[in-house]
């Protein structure tokens, strides 16, 4: 939609200019093509305008993060830190941007960290 309203608003101010330019060359008639020109550049822009704008979100924003993982990876279970119960992936949560884990048998919460591959 985006797209077909840029393309009718190139069309229009295009159209206005051609208008406005040609009204120098009437006798007598010239402000009339003036005005004409003028309503089509503005209506141009105006779409423009329009077109640009981004919808209103009704809800919630979901955010995917996709995890790229090196071949060969060979996943392990999970345990907490602190009295070593079985972690699930539901555990697991982005807060600010960091993968932290919160247990649900002893409720401690903390951040995972990753151990250097090499």
């Amino acid at each position: 939609m985006k797209t077909i309203g840029n393309i009718a608003a190139a069309i229009l101010i295009f159209f206005g200019v051609l208008f406005i330019w040609g009204a120098g060359g009437n006798q007598g008639g010239g402000w009339t093509w003036v005005c004409g020109g003028l309503l089509s550049v503005l209506f141009g822009f105006g779409l423009i305008w329009f077109a640009s704008r981004k919808p209103q979100a009704a809800g919630e924003t979901n955010v995917t993060l996709n995890v790229d993982l090196p071949a060969q990876t060979k996943i392990e279970s999970m345990n907490c830190k602190n009295c070593g119960g079985a972690l699930k992936a539901d555990n697991i949560k982005m807060l600010a941007g960091a993968p932290t884990v919160e247990c649900p048998f002893c409720g401690t919460t903390y951040q995972l960290t990753e151990e250097p591959k090499w």
